[in-house]
C-alpha cells in the first residue's frame, strides 16, 4: 500500500542532491504496458461497487421525487411491506428508502409505495423556459472573463462583422454502472464501500450523517463502471449511510437506469453569442464570446465567484484562454441558475467551448474565404504546441486530398487540462439526414509520455463519449422533471456507428497533462465543421437533428 511505503521513506534521509535519468535511459516511460486490471475485467472477478456482498446485508431502492428540489408530503407504506421480503421502509433525506433482502423485492416494494409529493417550486419549469432565460440574459453584458486590446474600436472599424449562436443541452453521465454504494453503520464505526471518484466527499459525508470521528469512518474503494464526473458526487453515499444508520444493518442501494438518468448532476445547459471583426484581407481583428451558463463553483459555496469577480472559472475554460492570435478580444460569463442540478462532466467547460469556439472560428474561415486548416495555423504562432498537434493531425489525415463524393472533413485542436487534442473527422450525411462519422484523426501532445496504449484508449473514449453527445444526448425538462428514462430515449453510440480513430502523439518533454478528458471536446466541431464542408449547413444547437440536414 501507499500509505506503508510513504510511511517508510519519510524515515530515510533525504539526499542533497538527486541525478535524474537521463531521458534515453528510460526502459519503462513511454513504452505501451498492458494494464494490470485487464485479467480481472475480462474473467469477471473485478469487484465494482455494485458487486459488494456484505453479511446481514439487506438491498435498497430510493423513491425520489420527479421534480427536483421536490419533497415527500406524506407516504403510505402497507402496499409495500406486504410484498415477501421487503423489511423496512425509511423515509431519509434524499426521498423513501425500501430495504429487502433481495433487489426484486426492494424494487416490487419501491413500485407498491405510495407517495404524496410536495413538488415545490420547479414543478412547471420546461426546456423552452430555461432556453428563453438563456437567450435573454445573451443580451445583456456579463463579468469579464478575459480582456485584450478594444473590441469595441475594432468593431467600429471592421470591413466585415460576424454574429452566430449555438446552444448546448442539458447532458446526463450515462454511466454503464448505475450509482451504488454500500454503508454498514454500527455505534463504533462506519464503512462504506462504492465505486467513487471522491473519496474525501464520502468520507466527509459518512462523518456528516453519522456524527462518528473520521478515524472510525473507513472508504472501500471499488472498480466503477464509468465515472466521467458523475461520481464525484455524494448523493448515493448519502442514500446508503442514512438507510444504514436507519436499521442497524448493512445496506446496499441500488438505483435504477431510470434513477440514473432522471436525477443526476447534469452537464450545464448553455447559451453561447459570438462576434467577431474581419479587416480588408478577411483575417479577424476581434473575438468576442458571451457565454450564459449556470456555475459549478458556487454549488457549494454562493460566493464561490466573488474572487473571480462573478465568473466561474469552470464555465470559461476553453474560451478564456482562446489561442488565436487575434489583438482584441473580449469573453463574458453570464451567470443563470434554473434550478436543474448541475456538475461535472467530463472535460466541464471545455465541452462546451470545444464546441462552440471552434465551430464559430471555422465560421470566420470560410466566410474570409480561407482554408479551415491553414488559418488556424496562421493564427497560432504564439502556440506552438497547439500548432504542432494542428499540423500532425491534418498531416495523418491527409487534409486537402480529394475525398469520396457526399464526405466532408472537418478540423479542431483544442487544449484542456495542460493536454492539446488536435482532431480530424471525417463526414458524410445521408439523404435523410443521418450523419454518419467514418473516420477521426487525433494528434496529441500531453507532454512526456508515460504509456502511449492509454492515450489512445483515453483518445479514443473520449471520442465514443463526445459523439455519443453530439449525435444523441440530450436531456429535455418538463414540468420540472427530465422526460428521459432509459437507454430507449436517452441512447447511447453503437457498434454500428464507431469511427475508425487514429491516435498520433506529438513527441515532448513538457509537463505531463491529463488524458481522462481532453479527447471530448474537440470531436464537436470537428464532426459539424465536416458536416459543413459536405453539406454547407452550420450547425449551432446540439445534439445534430437529421430533420436539418435531411435533403429528401
Amino acid at each position: 500500500r501507499f500509505g506503508q511505503v510513504a510511511e517508510k521513506a519519510a524515515t530515510l534521509p533525504v539526499p542533497s542532491q538527486v541525478t535524474l535519468k537521463d531521458n534515453k535511459d528510460f526502459k519503462i516511460l513511454g513504452q505501451p504496458l498492458d494494464r494490470l486490471d485487464v485479467p480481472e475485467k475480462v474473467n469477471g472477478s473485478a469487484v465494482y461497487g455494485i458487486d459488494v456482498i456484505r453479511p446481514n446485508m439487506l438491498i435498497a431502492r430510493v423513491v425520489r421525487c420527479p421534480v427536483f428540489e421536490g419533497k415527500v408530503k406524506s407516504f403510505n407504506d402497507d402496499k409495500a411491506k406486504a410484498v415477501p421480503g421487503v423489511r423496512h421502509v425509511v423515509e431519509i433525506s434524499t426521498g423513501v428508502s425500501v430495504m429487502a433482502d433481495n433487489y426484486w423485492a426492494a424494487a416490487q416494494g419501491a413500485e407498491a409505495l405510495e407517495v404524496v409529493w410536495d413538488e415545490g417550486p420547479l414543478a412547471g419549469l420546461t426546456s423552452s423556459d430555461i432556453s428563453k432565460q438563456m437567450a435573454e440574459l445573451g443580451q445583456k453584458s456579463g463579468a469579464v472573463a478575459r480582456e485584450e486590446g478594444d473590441f469595441n474600436g475594432a468593431m467600429a472599424g471592421a470591413t466585415r462583422i460576424m454574429e452566430a449562436t449555438y446552444e448546448v443541452p442539458y447532458l446526463a453521465h450515462a454511466c454503464m454502472e448505475p450509482m451504488n454504494c454500500t454503508a454498514d453503520v454500527r455505534a463504533d464505526g462506519c464503512d462504506v464501500w462504492l465505486s467513487t471518484q471522491g473519496q474525501t466527499g464520502t468520507h466527509r459525508k459518512a462523518i456528516e450523517i453519522t456524527g462518528l470521528p473520521a478515524s472510525a469512518v473507513k472508504v472501500h474503494t471499488q472498480y466503477l463502471g464509468g465515472g466521467f464526473g458523475r461520481r464525484g458526487e455524494t448523493d448515493f453515499v448519502t442514500d446508503a449511510v442514512e438507510s444504514s444508520k436507519a436499521v442497524g444493518r448493512p445496506v446496499k442501494v441500488i438505483w435504477t437506469r431510470e434513477d440514473d438518468i432522471q436525477h443526476d448532476y447534469y452537464r450545464p445547459a448553455s447559451y453561447a453569442r459570438f462576434w467577431a471583426a474581419l479587416d480588408e484581407n478577411g483575417m479577424p481583428v476581434a473575438w468576442m464570446q458571451r457565454l450564459v451558463q449556470p456555475s459549478l463553483r458556487a454549488r457549494g459555496n454562493p460566493r464561490g465567484l466573488d474572487s473571480a469577480g462573478g465568473v466561474d472559472r469552470n464555465s470559461v475554460e476553453g474560451a478564456a484562454d482562446f489561442p488565436y492570435n487575434i489583438p482584441n478580444i473580449r469573453v463574458e460569463y453570464v451567470r443563470i441558475e434554473p434550478g436543474i442540478p448541475v456538475g461535472y462532466w467530463r472535460s466541464v467547460g471545455n465541452s462546451v467551448n470545444g464546441y462552440v469556439t471552434e465551430s464559430f472560428f471555422d465560421e470566420i474561415a470560410v466566410a474570409a474565404k480561407k482554408d479551415p486548416f491553414e488559418l488556424r495555423r496562421q493564427l497560432l504562432s504564439k502556440h506552438p504546441r497547439h500548432k504542432a498537434a494542428l499540423e500532425l493531425a491534418a498531416e495523418k489525415a491527409d487534409w486537402g486530398k480529394p475525398l469520396p463524393a457526399g464526405r466532408g472533413r472537418g478540423i479542431s485542436v483544442h487544449e484542456s487540462f495542460g493536454t492539446i487534442v488536435a482532431q480530424v473527422a471525417e463526414v458524410s450525411v445521408a439523404r435523410d439526414g443521418e450523419v454518419k462519422v467514418h473516420r477521426v484523426v487525433a494528434a496529441v501532445d500531453c507532454g512526456w509520455t508515460i504509456n502511449p496504449d492509454t492515450i489512445a484508449a483515453q483518445i479514443e473514449g473520449g471520442i465514443v463519449y463526445g459523439l455519443t453527445a453530439l449525435l444523441k444526448g440530450e436531456i429535455l425538462i418538463d414540468k420540472g422533471r427530465v422526460t428521459q428514462s432509459n437507454f430507449h430515449d436517452y441512447p447511447m453510440l453503437r457498434m454500428n456507428e464507431m469511427p475508425e480513430i487514429e491516435t498520433y502523439i506529438v513527441p515532448s518533454t513538457e509537463t505531463p497533462g491529463g488524458m481522462g478528458e481532453p479527447g471530448t471536446p474537440p470531436i464537436f466541431s470537428a464532426v459539424v465543421n465536416a458536416i459543413y464542408a459536405a453539406t454547407g449547413k452550420r450547425i449551432r444547437r446540439l445534439p445534430i437533428r437529421a430533420a436539418e440536414l435531411r435533403t429528401a
